[in-house]
């Protein structure tokens, strides 16, 4: 099912079938509020819930609203951590969109790597004005732009390994406790993040082999986690990673 259109701008947005509480520090931005409304609405622990949002045209066509104004916002004269707030909100609502978009499907581009493939290198996505793909998104604006390696735990690409999505709008005034707060969470309890094998070794996600040169600010891969862990592990442990799951991140 295609999402309704819907005309919006950066300057003024409806709100469609929300009605959850916002943080003052959420509404920053003129579609920050409907966002925030959208995600604390539909997502949960064990992922988000699709098929509800799925079936209520209004807050569809919120979400469309969404990343239209995303699509045309402006960000001159935005400072540093404003600008990373929006890229990663930006980030995360287009994929949530597109997903609603292909709804039902077992994950990104129809969960085959072909199609995973063509859905996050594809330029199917318009942020702050520019025609582009989630990988560009990704790696040439905030992996690039930014150098924070916690930003790997604040991007959802809607599959089962990636850290889960953050159930609120980013913004400016509290984005370095969230980045801490969701990278805390990542090692610390999430299996998929980092899970003990034995009293010598762990398997952590494949995030951190991937993006390895992003962690290496501290020493390795797992001076970062421990740097970030409450209870750290010993140098010499053994590291292996664990296969991605690419198939959908719906809750259930």
């Amino acid at each position: 099912m295609k999402l309704f259109f819907l005309v919006a701008t950066s300057h003024l947005l409806l709100i469609a079938g929300c009605d959850q509480p916002v943080s003052a520090a959420a509404a920053s931005l003129p579609w920050q509020k409907p966002y925030d409304q959208l995600v604390q609405k539909y997502v949960a622990s064990t992922g988000v819930r699709y098929e509800d949002w799925h079936s209520s045209s209004k807050d569809l066509e919120t979400l469309k609203m969404v990343v239209d104004a995303i699509g045309s916002f402006d960000l001159t004269g935005m400072e540093e951590q404003s600008r990373l707030a929006f890229y990663l909100d930006a980030y995360n609502a287009w994929i949530l969109f597109r997903i609603l978009e292909d709804y039902p499907t077992k994950g990104p581009g129809g969960g085959g790597a072909i199609g995973r493939t063509a859905f996050f290198r594809s330029k199917s996505i318009r942020v702050a004005g520019e025609k582009m793909s989630f990988n560009s998104l990704e790696n040439d604006i905030i992996r690039k732009q930014f150098k924070e390696p916690r930003i790997h735990f604040a991007l959802n690409c809607a599959s089962a390994s990636c850290p889960p999505l953050h159930s609120r709008a980013f913004s400016a005034s509290d984005l370095n406790a969230a980045l801490d707060s969701l990278t805390r969470a990542f090692v610390n309890t999430n299996p998929l993040g980092v899970a003990r094998v034995s009293e010598k070794s762990i398997t952590i996600s494949k995030i951190f082999d991937w993006y390895k040169k992003d962690f290496l600010g501290r020493g390795n891969v797992l001076d970062f986690i421990n740097a970030y862990r409450d209870q750290p592990f010993p140098k010499e442990t053994e590291i292996s990673h664990q296969d991605y799951l690419w198939t959908l991140n719906e809750a259930h």
